[in-house]
This record gives structure tokens, C-alpha cells and sequence, in this order.
């Protein structure tokens, strides 16, 4: 059989455990609670639904090309939210749009690796850069995180050899949650920096960081631009999974080796999408400021009922943004658990052994729980079913 670029890596993640629900039926009274997909599943909040039906009827350009790069306006005030956010000065050329934040990734991984070359990803890894990197021709080294499930510096250092071309962080993480530390993002730049390597930050959740602030300084670094990658996605903050809009922030000289790529796959990020994330970003501060208001009280109801599972043999390794990381307690391996689970308990989950390689038995005790999707009520149903579980 040839080997395919596509046969090279696994099934989607989320997929696959949507069709361990085929056949299942579940009662009123025990609806199934869905866990394994960290994607808002409300719409966009009726004011910005009703722009973005006004723009579809009212300008022409909603349905035509538009620059491979994204929109100039876009580009321009997300440079402007991220110099803010930042505490920096990042300009318009250095900002391009995607057709969301894993084509920021792959867009990226083709401007920068050849075959045969390596990235580093700290694990539980995020499972779709993986698969690109898989289809990609380039090989993912995985490097274990601690119980902290944060990377460390010293260690991704004895994994660089001269095919290395970047290290990739995920932070607030998916799937751990946990929260990168300023010191530790710089400790990884400070290496990127030293060897010559790209450092590529996917912060997609960056708005549902628990801190205050610029959650690191890498973007106050004079010459970032020749080190740093910036991945981020309109998606979660205002609710666009479905229109595709991510962005990356990077160097004038790498965003026009990415525009090869982008322009024979998607040719540019869609016009609705773009005009959608442009005026969220112009009107609703507030809102996205409630909304992660209640995505932090989520995180804290989660905390809150840990006690009721750890009293069971639960351990809650991170907990941020989406997500929580937890090890199970049972003599059983978590991808057959978290079939089980489907059917014993009314719970879709995704297993930790979908975020592990094959040879690292971590992922055979651990499960990702998305949680934004469920209120505190939601929460405590889904904690009353973990804790009557029995194997």
C-alpha cells in the first residue's frame, strides 16, 4: 500500500468519539453530557449576527476575494489590540489572517521546515498539530511535561538536533488548561533564541487567561519578529468556530512565505468571518469580558467539586481556559474508559490517549474534560456521574 501524506497520521480526534455515540440512546432523565469538544456551541450574541447579516445584504465585497493576507482594517486593528494587550508595538504588516488558527499552524510549519525536519511539542500535545505535522513530512518530538504538565526548557534543549526547527507551546494549554508563566514562555524564547530556532505560541484561549496583564513579554523583545510566532483564533472569543478566522503574528518576511501556502488552499480567509471579528473586536469589550467572567467561575466550579472525585482516587492535573486534565483511578486504559463512559455514564469525553505517542503510558490514566460548555449545574451533574463510577 503507498504511504500517503494523509494515511501517515490518525482519525480527527473528536470525530472518532462522536461515533461512539451511534446506536446509543440516552434517557431524559440522563441526557448526554458532551465534554470532548472545546468549542462554543451558542451563537454569536444577536447584536453581532445582525451586523453580519447587514454587511452580507449591503456590500458587494461580502462575497468576493479579498487579500491572501486578510483584510487591511482587520490586520490593522488586531496589530492595535495586540500592541495593547501586549504592552508592545506590533504593526499591521507583522499581522496576517488565516482561515482559522490550525491553518495559522500549518501555514506556518510550511514556511518554516522541510522534509524530514523536527518540531518539538511539550505533551499532552494538541492532537491537530500532530496530524499536520504528520501529513507535513515532519517529525513531532514529543517532550513529557511533569504532573505540572509545564514544559521545561533544560529538557526541550537535549531534544534539539540539527533538524530541529521550532518548538511549539499551546498556552493557556489545550489540552491541560494550565497557564504558561511569563518566566517560562521567556525561558523558551531565551532558548529559541540562543540555537536559532522559531518559537511558535499558539495562544488561542488568550482571552480566558485567569491573570491580568500581558501574559508574557516575548512580543517587548527587541527583534521578536525574528524568533517568535504568534498563533491566535476570533473562534472561541466570539463565537465564529463556524466562519474560520484565526490570525498569526510574525515577521513581514515569513507572513509572505506563508501567503504561498494560503493562497493555493483557502486563496484568503472568508469576508463574513473577517467582518464579523473586525466589529466584535470594535463593540464588544464588554461582552467578551463577561464572557470570560463566566468561563473563570466555570474553572472555579471545577475546583470547587474536585474534592468529591480526589476522595475517589481522581487527580486533577490542569485546569484553565476550556480545560480540565484529569487521571483516572481504574485498572483500565482511559481510550476504553472513555468509550465506556458513553454508555455507564452518559458522558463523552476525549482519552489521554489522544494527546500522548503511542509509547507513553501517561495517556493511558488521563482525560480531557472541556467544560466551558456546561454551568455550574452542568458541572456538578457531570461530577455526580464521575464520582458513582465503579470498574
Amino acid at each position: 500500500m503507498t504511504q500517503t501524506r494523509t494515511n501517515a497520521t490518525f482519525l480527527p480526534p473528536v470525530m472518532e468519539a462522536r461515533r461512539w455515540l451511534d446506536g446509543v440512546t440516552f434517557p431524559a432523565d440522563r441526557p448526554l453530557i458532551n465534554v470532548s469538544q472545546a468549542a462554543p456551541v451558542d451563537p454569536p450574541p444577536l447584536a453581532l449576527r445582525q451586523a453580519m447579516a447587514d454587511f452580507t445584504v449591503a456590500n458587494d465585497s461580502a462575497h468576493l476575494y479579498g487579500p491572501v493576507l486578510g483584510n487591511d482594517n482587520l490586520r490593522a486593528e488586531l496589530a492595535a489590540q495586540i500592541s495593547d494587550h501586549y504592552a508592545a508595538d506590533v504593526s499591521a504588516d507583522q499581522v496576517a489572517i488565516t482561515s482559522g488558527c490550525n491553518q495559522a499552524f500549518a501555514a506556518v510549519i510550511a514556511a518554516i521546515t522541510g522534509q524530514g525536519d523536527e518540531v518539538i511539542l511539550p505533551t499532552p500535545w494538541y492532537f491537530n498539530h500532530k496530524m499536520w505535522l504528520d501529513m507535513a513530512g515532519v517529525t513531532a518530538v514529543d517532550l513529557p511535561t511533569s504532573d505540572d504538565l509545564l514544559p521545561d526548557p533544560d529538557k526541550a534543549r537535549a531534544l534539539i538536533t540539527n533538524k530541529t526547527r521550532a518548538i511549539a507551546l499551546v498556552t493557556p494549554n489545550n489540552p491541560g488548561g494550565v497557564e504558561y508563566p511569563t518566566e517560562l514562555v521567556r525561558a523558551f524564547y531565551d532558548l529559541a533564541q540562543e540555537v536559532g530556532l522559531h518559537l511558535i505560541v499558539d495562544e488561542t484561549y488568550r482571552d480566558f487567561d485567569s491573570r491580568s496583564g500581558p501574559p508574557h513579554d516575548l512580543f517587548q523583545q527587541p527583534g521578536w519578529q525574528d524568533t517568535f510566532i504568534h498563533l491566535y483564533s476570533f473562534s472561541k472569543t466570539y463565537r465564529l468556530t463556524g466562519h474560520r478566522v484565526g490570525a498569526v503574528a510574525a515577521s513581514p518576511a515569513l507572513l509572505n512565505e506563508m501567503e504561498k501556502f494560503l493562497d493555493t488552499v483557502a486563496i484568503c480567509p472568508g469576508q463574513l468571518g473577517q467582518f464579523a471579528a473586525l466589529w466584535g473586536m470594535q463593540n464588544l469589550s464588554q461582552w467578551v469580558a463577561g464572557e470570560r467572567d463566566e468561563i473563570l467561575d466555570r474553572r472555579a466550579a471545577i475546583a470547587e467539586g474536585m474534592p468529591r472525585l480526589t476522595a475517589k482516587g481522581w487527580r486533577l492535573l490542569g485546569l484553565g481556559a476550556y480545560f480540565a486534565y484529569l487521571e483516572h483511578p481504574f485498572d483500565i486504559a482511559s481510550d476504553d474508559l472513555a468509550r465506556q463512559l458513553v454508555t455507564k455514564a452518559g458522558i463523552l469525553a476525549l482519552p489521554g490517549t489522544m494527546f500522548m505517542p503511542d509509547h507513553d503510558p501517561a495517556g493511558k490514566r488521563q482525560l480531557r474534560v472541556a467544560f466551558a460548555n456546561l454551568d455550574r449545574t452542568g458541572i456538578e451533574q457531570l461530577f455526580d456521574r464521575l464520582q458513582a463510577l465503579a470498574f
